[in-house]
């Protein structure tokens, strides 16, 4: 079978940078275009150079309809606004879309659904394999604890973050709430400050923090009557991201258009 054919958004970003790597060093994808924003100063630059890679050819632009043409699909790390853009012009090529991106509005999340009828969209909040592992145990211990175990989820990221809590927090959450057979968004705890009288039982909570070059740390706490279970992930490189993309991406060919979580891609729907 021919190389996949990849086309990275955000190819100016870090996350960026990090996906054209992965994808240069990894067998049975290549990249087949660089996108970004326009005004990026990444525009009609070389992508390998930015990747620090050295000159490849493939020239970044702000134009992905062409690129997508002649690709297999999409690797999107960016923003919730470009990424819906990406989203239609997948959809509408026929491509695998492979979407990293953060912070969707629940207006998003229906966009989503619906580019899915056209394509094969895997989407996760985060796409490396010990974080997804980590979920599917978050899962099951919710399901076997009661509630006088209370759930408290910490992230920590880099100051340039832009969403709280973090799209994997938030994995966590949906994780632990699946377990206890509870509504997230009516259930959950954020931003406590003053008096906010007890914790309210069964909740969780959610706790961000921001600050320097964190790559991202992620705890669930799981606080009973004298005992704590705390299940933990730091992540130390962001290519832990770009390979799981790049695995997601290769699983993802020939599947049926839908709406995929990287817990499919590792066979851990079933946990």
């Amino acid at each position: 079978m021919a190389d996949m054919r990849l086309i990275v958004a955000g190819a100016g970003g870090r996350m960026g940078r990090t996906l054209i790597q992965a994808i240069t060093a990894a067998d049975g994808v290549v990249v087949a275009g660089a996108v970004d924003a326009p005004g990026s100063a990444a525009i009609r630059r070389d992508a390998g150079e930015l990747a620090g890679l050295g000159a490849t050819g493939i020239t970044v632009t702000a134009d992905v309809a062409p690129l997508l043409a002649a690709a297999d699909g999409l690797v999107d790390f960016t923003i919730p606004a470009a990424s819906m853009i990406y989203a239609e012009l997948a959809a509408k090529a026929g491509k695998i879309h492979i979407l990293g991106t953060t912070g969707f509005s629940g207006e998003n999340e229906k966009l989503i659904a619906e580019a899915a009828k056209r394509a094969i969209i895997v989407k996760s909040g985060n796409m490396s394999l010990g974080v997804n592992l980590l979920a599917a145990l978050t899962k099951r211990v919710a399901a076997t604890l009661g509630e006088d175990f209370d759930i408290e989820i910490f992230e920590m990221h880099h100051n340039k973050k832009i969403d709280a809590p973090s799209g994997t927090a938030l994995m966590f959450g949906r994780a632990a709430a699946e377990g206890r057979k509870i509504d997230l968004a009516t259930r959950s705890a954020r931003g406590r400050d003053g008096e906010t009288g007890a914790r309210r039982k069964g909740d969780i909570g959610f706790a961000s923090l921001r600050g320097g070059t964190v790559v991202g740390d992620h705890r669930v706490i799981f606080a009973g009557p004298a005992e704590r279970i705390e299940l933990v992930h730091k992540a130390e490189d962001r290519m832990i991201f770009a390979r799981g993309a790049v695995h997601a991406a290769l699983w993802a060919r020939g599947k049926k258009p839908g709406v995929y979580s990287m817990a499919d891609v590792l066979g851990l729907s079933a946990f």
